[in-house]
This record gives C-alpha cells, sequence and structure tokens, in this order.
C-alpha cells in the first residue's frame, strides 16, 4: 500500500538534481561593461569612505587614551577594527565571489 511514497520521494531528488544547463557567460546581455565600472566605481567609493572612518576611528582612540575617556577609547578601537575588516573585505571582494563560485561549479 505504500510503495507510492518512496517513489515520490525518487522522483522530488531526481527534480532536485535535474541540472538546468545556466552557465554564466559573458557577452550575454547588453550592458555588461557598464555594469562592471560601476560595480567597480561602488567598489572605490567604499574603500575611500573606509579610509575617512578608519583616520576618524584612529582619531576618537587617539583622543579618548590621552584624555582618559575610556568609552571613546572603546569606541575608537572598534571603529579601527570594523573599518580594517571593511577595507580588507572591499579589497577582497572579486576574490572571494571567484572563489564561491568556482566552488559552487563543483556542487553536482
Amino acid at each position: 500500500m505504500r510503495t507510492g511514497v518512496p517513489l515520490q520521494l525518487t522522483q522530488r531528488i531526481q527534480y532536485l538534481a535535474y541540472d538546468p544547463g545556466v552557465r554564466p557567460r559573458e557577452g550575454g546581455l547588453p550592458g555588461l561593461e557598464v555594469l562592471k565600472k560601476v560595480m567597480g566605481s561602488i567598489n572605490l567609493f567604499g574603500i575611500v569612505a573606509v579610509v575617512g572612518a578608519l583616520a576618524i576611528s584612529a582619531l576618537v582612540w587617539a583622543w579618548g587614551h590621552h584624555s582618559g575617556g575610556h568609552q571613546a577609547e572603546q569606541n575608537g578601537k572598534k571603529g579601527v577594527t570594523v573599518a580594517a575588516g571593511c577595507a580588507l573585505l572591499l579589497g577582497a571582494a572579486n576574490g572571494i565571489v571567484a572563489f564561491f563560485s568556482s566552488m559552487g561549479t563543483q556542487v553536482h
């Protein structure tokens, strides 16, 4: 009586394993070069903003240290750490995406 249940499960698994054949392809849509330039400009804007955030955080850290403001000192340290992490991620964005994209192509 329950022979239909495993068959439905098997069909669902086969459906999930179906390869639709979609692959990233350069030149498929117009405007790809413009989009790349826009993303590069946004990345550069982010890096410039991080430089400002890092400088301000370092100033707050120094001011807090020399004035005895422990709260300001801790916030400055936190800001420097966050800015450094953002700079790392912005600089490594292409590599991170390329790494996970290539890992994704290996999933079967």
